[in-house]
């Protein structure tokens, strides 16, 4: 069993990196969600289920990334964006604009100083990116590495050896390291 204080963080297991045609589609993305399920029993009460929506007004740098993904530009509400997840299960639903989930919300949330557990997906991107704000934020984190998908095979590996190099702020450990404490 996790520690009680510890929080699981399921970032985006949205049907946008599910099925195809999505290009975002992970391969490895239904045996990451069997591992999630599998957690989200012992994280009851202290568990969030994390949202990708495009931001509404494209500025910056995201006005050429979704021009190389004009077909996921949709809005909050379109099935797209739906959790593959019940939702209502002892978990809160965040949905955020950033492919990084840690803000000042999230970490209210999580409640302050408590480490906390990620999974989801991408590794390489989405997932990367809460665990190094949750890091600058001066939290423990453990990844649940078979509870992730990676955009490739490629990018999940070369995201899990990047975040292995955090430790000790990092840790890695599979679904069963974790349930059985």
């Amino acid at each position: 069993m996790p520690p009680e204080n510890e929080w699981l963080i399921v970032v985006d297991m949205q049907r946008a990196f599910a099925d195809s045609p999505s290009p975002w589609a992970a391969p490895r993305f239904y045996k990451a969600l069997a591992q999630v399920e599998r957690l989200l029993p012992t994280y009851r009460g202290r568990a969030v289920l994390t949202r990708y929506v495009p931001p509404k007004a494209l500025t910056g740098a995201w006005i050429p990334y979704f021009e190389l993904f004009p077909s996921v530009l949709r809005p909050e509400g379109d099935p797209l964006w739906d959790l593959k997840l019940p939702t209502g299960a002892g978990a809160f639903v965040e949905t955020r604009t950033t492919f990084s989930k840690w803000d000042e919300r999230m970490a209210a949330l999580t409640g302050p100083g408590n480490p906390i557990a990620v999974c989801g997906v991408a590794t390489e991107c989405c997932v990367l990116s809460t665990i190094l704000g949750a890091v600058d934020h001066g939290r423990f984190v453990r990844l649940v590495s078979d509870a992730c998908a990676g955009g490739s095979p490629q990018g999940d590996a070369q995201a899990l050896g990047i975040l292995a190099g955090f430790a000790p702020m990092v840790s890695v450990a599979k679904t069963d390291e974790v349930l059985s404490g």
